[in-house]
């Protein structure tokens, strides 16, 4: 199951009390202290894992505690420190605290990790409290109590390019045709619940990651449907490929569908509204393409590509546009 958001409560564990113990040995009578320091608290630590892909395994257990430091000892004897709690989210996790609602971290790269709960240091044992002036102090400290919060972990799909327009307009099928990715088809709407990625390749040098983002509806900027779980996907990707549906099913406008998803994606924002849009009209194979499309490009004043997820005609020219411009945006970074 795919789970974009979760909420849990972290502890790091507690430092271990020092130990107050003072050294007994036949034939030495004033040994002197010797209680020895407790260890430190495991911490509870995230850490982005290119293997995962959801926070489903994160959001089944609510609470995560690690484990504390153990206590320290006689004969100078350090209490072990805990082990540390590792926990593993998809790159593209943004951790908040909940209760404050600061972002603490955001893990877009594979290795990226923040400590969310810190363990407790160890406390000192009487060895440790030893002066000229108090040699046999009976004095220890107990360890620090771990950090504990509650955090918010949001997931954002992180993708080069993002297929949008309203559901059912053919973004899954388009996504399987180029890629090896299999997401859910069928002809009723929202069938897409999640972002689907999949990989295209074009020759040896040249791919990027392409997301099925599920279908949006007017209203969404507002919450309608699940608009906010849908748009804040978006938000990564560098390009949009904004897919138009020539003969809807419901009989609808294609222009006016186009202007909805449009309008939403703007009232959004987040920078959105400023990302690279190449429009796509499907089913070139109808007659009703080629007028749709010659719509299109009167209205926008842009270059509308015609594909055909049944016979291929048209996705080569659509991947290598994506390609290059994906290719001026990667040269306009670095410049």
């Amino acid at each position: 199951m795919f789970v974009d958001r979760a909420v849990v409560f972290t502890k790091g564990g507690d430092g271990g009390s020092g130990c107050s113990s003072f050294r007994r040995e036949k034939y030495i009578p004033m040994g002197g202290p010797d209680g020895g320091d407790g260890g430190r608290g495991g911490s509870v630590i995230l850490i982005a894992m290119p293997d995962a892909d959801s926070l489903a395994e994160v959001g089944q257990k609510k609470h995560w505690r690690a484990d504390c430091g153990e206590r320290g000892g006689s004969a100078n004897c350090t209490g072990s420190d805990a082990k540390d709690m590792i926990i593993h989210v998809p790159p593209g996790t943004l951790v908040y605290d909940r209760d404050r609602g600061n972002l603490l971290k955001d893990l877009v790269s594979p290795g990226d990790t923040v400590i969310i709960a810190k363990g407790g240091k160890g406390g000192r044992g009487n060895r440790s409290f030893a002066t000229s002036i108090n040699r046999a102090p009976r004095i220890f400290t107990p360890g620090e109590t771990g950090e504990e919060r509650w955090v918010m972990l949001e997931l954002k799909a992180i993708a080069d390019v993002g297929l949008v327009g309203l559901p059912n307009a053919g973004k899954s099928t388009l996504l399987s045709r180029l890629s090896r990715a299999t997401p859910e088809i069928a002809d009723y709407p929202f069938t897409t619940k999640h972002p689907n990625l999949g990989m295209v390749l074009m020759g040896h040098d040249h791919g990027f990651v392409l997301a099925d983002l599920p279908g949006l509806i007017e209203g969404a900027n507002e919450g309608v449907g699940l608009g906010h779980e849908f748009l804040r996907h978006v938000e990564r990707t560098k390009v949009l490929v904004h897919l138009v549906e020539p003969l809807p099913m419901d009989g609808s406008d294609p222009l006016e569908n186009y202007r909805v998803v449009k309008n939403e994606l703007m009232l959004h924002g987040k920078g959105i509204e400023a990302k690279p849009e190449l429009i796509v009209v499907s089913k070139s194979e109808i007659p009703e393409s080629v007028e749709v499309r010659e719509q299109l490009e009167k209205e926008t004043g842009a270059q509308v590509f015609s594909i055909s997820a049944v016979t291929g005609q048209g996705l080569h020219t659509l991947v290598s546009r994506i390609v290059e411009t994906l290719g001026v945006l990667k040269t306009t970074s670095t410049t």
